[in-house]
């Protein structure tokens, strides 16, 4: 059902009709991948917004533009009854457009022509879903007088860079060094929940960290008090520290740990979010069509992604980029392959199945708009682990498609399916 959730994605349909159906076969239609239902409905979507262009002949920007959620209609209910709570969708396509000089696409068209190349230019406009629809968590922090904070999650890192994203969190609480914040996962002696899937890592485990260290602080606060013989409210916390306000006495955080009774302060916290996020982007690549082989190049791909309060740069980037080379996969080569006789699989192994490469892409340029954080959390922050993927299929398949279609290919290039193997877009250049 997440797929029919982003359905009419960014865009103002008042009504939606779903129909699922189901069948039974001895071989494997399709898999979770990086995404779960969101990447095919965004596909959908974006690449009957191209087709509904070309046959209107209204211009796909335009098309795009006309039919798009305002900001002044947030929050907006979308007819699957999900609430988005922020975006500015045009403004975040009019900066995708701008960063890949969508403009200038017919001086590097006539560069290819002459070369003997097909060209396309292709654009997808996109929100998604994220937390997993759970979301509450919960911390245990543990101040320790030897001079460490545990921070206990049931989050587990799958390569999104947690244990550096979770420790910047707490640092910005506590104001110690990094090198004094130590993140442990998935130990469920000391606590449990429901852990990393759907976009939630940051937006909901990250808010409960923040959260969780936030209530150690004010619960180490009381304690201090105590020690200093104190009213609480004149206690003041800073860079590891508490101080009564005005004077120069005071305790060390870690000096007060090792005055409790377990030398060390610990403090379990749960936490929850109010709602969804809704990341979005628009991204925007082009492409090159040898039309002797069918085989595509990727020339350049660029995108601005909306994921809200951005903690670490690089690793976002790292994320959307990642997610992005995923996507350009399905739409370019992945396929399990099935011996048609048998039902085999022939695609047994990594030996065998097409992945793709960082060769893949030419030139990649991911920029953030920060502009519009998230309302359901205290940070602002919105998912971002499989925002990349959902907008790459229909970019580069839209892009595809352009270049035939400027070839007159248009109604060939209307029935292609992903994966745009070389094959197929040959079968589809033939007269």
């Amino acid at each position: 059902m997440v797929g029919p959730w982003v359905s009419t994605s960014i865009y103002d349909i008042a009504t939606i009709d779903v129909g699922i159906k189901a069948v039974l076969t001895n071989t494997l239609p399709t898999g979770a991948y990086r995404g779960a239902g969101r990447p095919e409905a965004i596909y959908i979507i974006e690449r009957l917004m191209d087709e509904a262009a070309r046959v209107t002949g209204i211009d796909r920007v335009e098309l795009r533009r006309r039919n798009m959620i305002r900001p002044e209609q947030m929050p907006y209910s979308n007819p699957m009854d999900k609430t988005y709570d922020s975006g500015q969708f045009e403004k975040v396509m009019d900066e995708a457009l701008a960063l890949a000089d969508w403009s200038g696409f017919t001086a590097r068209y006539g560069a290819s022509r002459r070369r003997g190349r097909l060209r396309g230019q292709g654009l997808a406009t996109f929100l998604e879903w994220t937390g997993a629809d759970v979301f509450e968590e919960t911390i245990e922090v543990g101040v320790d007088g030897d001079g460490r904070i545990e921070i206990f999650t049931a989050a587990q890192p799958m390569g999104q860079s947690l244990a550096t994203t979770f420790t910047q969190l707490a640092v910005d609480v506590f104001g110690v060094a990094p090198s004094q914040i130590d993140v442990r996962f998935g130990d469920t002696d000391r606590v449990t929940g429901f852990g990393s899937a759907g976009s939630r890592s940051l937006f909901v485990v990250g808010s409960a960290v923040r959260v969780a260290s936030e209530r150690t602080v004010t619960h180490a606060r009381a304690l201090a008090a105590r020690e200093l013989e104190a009213a609480e409210r004149d206690i003041e916390y800073r860079d590891g520290r508490f101080t009564i306000a005005g004077t120069d006495r005071g305790i060390g955080l870690f000096e007060l740990a090792r005055k409790q009774p377990a030398r060390r302060i610990d403090f379990r916290s749960t936490s929850s979010v109010g709602a969804p996020s809704w990341p979005n982007g628009c991204h925007v690549c082009e492409v090159e069509v040898d039309p002797d082989t069918g085989t595509i190049e990727l020339a350049s791909y660029w995108s601005v992604n909306d994921v809200g309060r951005v903690v670490n740069p690089m690793v976002v980037v790292g994320q959307i980029e990642g997610g992005a080379t995923q996507g350009i996969g399905q739409a370019l080569c992945e396929r399990v392959v099935y011996d048609a006789e048998s039902g085999q699989v022939l695609t047994a192994s990594f030996m065998d199945y097409a992945l793709p490469h960082a060769r893949n892409v030419g030139t990649f340029v991911t920029t953030m708009d920060e502009s519009t954080p998230c309302r359901t959390n205290a940070m602002g922050v919105k998912g971002v682990g499989e925002l990349g993927t959902i907008g790459a299929a229909p970019a580069v398949v839209n892009a595809v498609v352009d270049a035939l279609a400027r070839a007159g290919y248009a109604t060939q290039a209307r029935t292609l399916q992903m994966p745009l193997v070389p094959e197929k877009v040959w079968r589809a250049l033939q007269p």
